[in-house]
């Protein structure tokens, strides 16, 4: 039984969207895509993950790239915050990686849905003079912000609802669940 899902394990939980072994899958056809992409780039990789929504999506990529010579830098961006459940528009919330001209950056992030993140740290990263910068996310809203907003790689197109687990939370809660579900009404009041 797929992620062990039962309403009695997670009760807030109203439906599973993406199931764990969907998401494993995916995450390493994604790797061995960025992989193939960047084979040329032995040492001047930097990837980039959005904290805190994409630990788990960065661990699980991270891992599962063919390159062995690559940087991982951290940088926060804040969008959401608590319980709010739509995008307040995104501003830096940490400091942003360093040594980056000459480097290949990749972003990753969790969900594409209004775009500012991934806007505003391309911009950044070419500013400082990255010599690419490129963005992958786990999952991308159909919704015109979404699928306006530049993106090179992506997991799954999902609809336009609240979603939580594997690194996306509601008010810090969920992260850590290995699908990507909806919350019940009830669960977010």
């Amino acid at each position: 039984m797929d992620d062990a899902f039962t309403s009695d394990t997670h009760q807030d939980i109203g439906r599973v969207l993406v199931s764990s072994t969907a998401i494993a899958r995916r995450v390493v056809e994604l790797a061995q895509q960025v992989g193939d992409d960047y084979a040329h780039a032995d040492g001047r990789l930097t990837v980039v993950p959005v904290m805190t929504g994409s630990l788990l999506f960065a661990a699980d990529f991270v891992r599962a790239l063919p390159q062995r010579r690559l940087r991982i830098q951290l940088t926060t961006v804040s969008s959401y915050g608590g319980k709010n459940t739509a995008s307040r528009g995104s501003t830096l919330a940490g400091a942003l990686p360093k040594h980056l001209e000459g480097h290949h950056v990749l972003i990753l992030d969790d969900i594409l849905d209004s775009g500012g993140t991934l806007r505003l740290l391309r911009s950044e990263f070419e500013s400082r003079g990255a010599a690419s910068v490129r963005a992958c996310v786990l999952l991308r809203k159909k919704i015109p912000s979404a699928m306006s907003t530049p993106c090179e790689y992506c997991g799954f197109d999902i609809d336009d609802e609240f979603v939580v687990g594997y690194g996306l939370d509601y008010d810090d809660l969920y992260r850590n669940l290995p699908f990507v579900g909806t919350l019940k009404p009830e669960a977010r009041a």
